[in-house]
């Protein structure tokens, strides 16, 4: 006979995510509660008291980035569980939140059942993932992983000219260089998906395989300006017409590529932006995003042709890269173990990829990683209609348990 298996509280769940809501709750039921506000601060000081209320540990790095601690009888490194707490503007309840709610679930429910774990398991909240007030993104995980600069991150400010470093120190929550998480037997992130693909194919869990490859470039195009009213068509030197033509073929050109290939032309400005002037240059952004390098490499050769693809209207073309990324794979034994887990609880699952950035493809350059995906409804989020059913989010951290507790029997 098959061996009962071991689930959270759901209803415990449900009233956790909507206590942290309650931190910058909007008025349509959404959340704003920015890197290192008052509402981080008031967040951060909740989930320590219901950390160390079940008795954990809990430390804070140079960061800001919080670690609570259930010690094991061995001394090994931990099993990592966690996401981040604060958001963007009128965001929504679900996103990063539900990871960090999770590590707390998961161990409460191992403190409940009576089960001392062999290697320790700790619960992270990363400090500013949003970017959303002061840029970059992902900014603590990445200083932790070495791929941005500590001093250059502290001096990063907000709209008010508030610094990074300064808003640390404010918040009281300014630890130690020593506390920075260094290794780990495992970090596993659930997340909501961000997107509709499983809603759509109405399924329940994806096991994210990787967080997918980038490159964004600015592309000017020159022309001249003259008379709106005056200057006879064929005498013009149109920069919109011009960007008109070359973004035709752009969506042309990508859009055989690979059917998995998304783009997106997100910011455009024209100058001089008058009515009645020709436009004489147009600056827009292109960015491409595919797990496969060979495509992103595709996709950077052409980027680099339109200088001399010939758009008609007399206008030169200038592209300049802004940054790129490399394809972040996660740990194939921990993605099985996910997807195992799944299998066995009866949910229905799917492998898949991660558009968006996280955490998770920072700390995987150094810990063995892997990431879960729950649906959102209507692929919504970053906004205040951001929605995941409470079932959905029970599933996924019952997925998580069931594979913490297969890591702590091979550890």
């Amino acid at each position: 006979m098959q061996k009962q298996k071991l689930v959270i509280n759901g209803e415990r769940l449900q009233q956790e995510l909507e206590r942290f809501a309650n931190f910058g709750r909007t008025e349509n039921n959404g959340v704003t509660r920015l890197s290192l506000s008052e509402e981080d601060r008031r967040v951060r000081d909740y989930f320590k008291a219901c950390c160390e209320e079940i008795g954990l540990s809990v430390k804070v790095d140079d960061m800001g980035c919080m670690y609570a601690t259930l010690g094991g009888s061995e001394d090994k490194p931990p099993i990592l569980i966690g996401s981040h707490l604060d958001t963007v503007k009128k965001g929504g309840r679900f996103d990063g939140v539900l990871g960090v709610v999770t590590g707390l679930e998961v161990v409460r429910t191992i403190i409940e059942n009576n089960i001392k774990p062999r290697i320790p398991i700790t619960i992270v909240n990363f400090t500013n993932e949003e970017g959303a007030r002061f840029e970059p993104s992902m900014m603590a995980s990445g200083v932790l992983s070495g791929k941005f600069d500590k001093s250059a991150m502290l001096k990063k400010a907000d709209s008010e000219g508030i610094t990074f470093e300064e808003a640390l120190k404010a918040s009281g929550y300014e630890g130690e260089v020593e506390n920075r998480l260094k290794e780990a037997s495992a970090f596993l992130e659930l997340h909501i998906e961000q997107g509709p693909i499983l809603e759509k194919e109405a399924l329940t869990i994806g096991v994210v395989e990787c967080v997918v490859g980038m490159a964004c470039y600015e592309i000017e195009v020159t022309g001249e300006s003259d008379h709106a009213g005056t200057t006879p068509m064929k005498m013009r030197k149109d920069a919109l017409f011009a960007t008109n033509n070359l973004i035709n073929e752009i969506r042309n050109h990508l859009g055989t590529l690979d059917e998995e290939l998304v783009f997106t032309i997100g910011r455009m400005n024209v100058y001089p932006s008058i009515h009645t002037v020709i436009p004489n240059k147009v600056v827009f952004t292109l960015e491409a995003r595919h797990k496969d390098m060979e495509i992103v490499s595709a996709v950077k050769d052409f980027v680099q042709s339109l200088p001399h693809l010939g758009v008609g209207e007399g206008c030169e073309v200038k592209t300049t890269k802004l940054w790129d990324r490399d394809t972040v794979w996660f740990e194939p034994k921990i993605c099985d173990m996910l997807e195992q887990s799944a299998e066995s609880l009866g949910f229905s699952h799917k492998r898949m990829v991660s558009g968006a950035g996280h955490d998770a493809q920072f700390i995987a350059s150094y810990v063995p990683t892997a990431m879960l995906f729950v649906p959102s409804i209507n692929g919504k989020s970053h906004c205040e209609e951001e929605l995941t059913t409470w079932e959905d989010c029970e599933k996924g951290v019952n997925v998580i348990l069931d594979t913490v507790i297969t890591l702590l029997s091979k550890s």
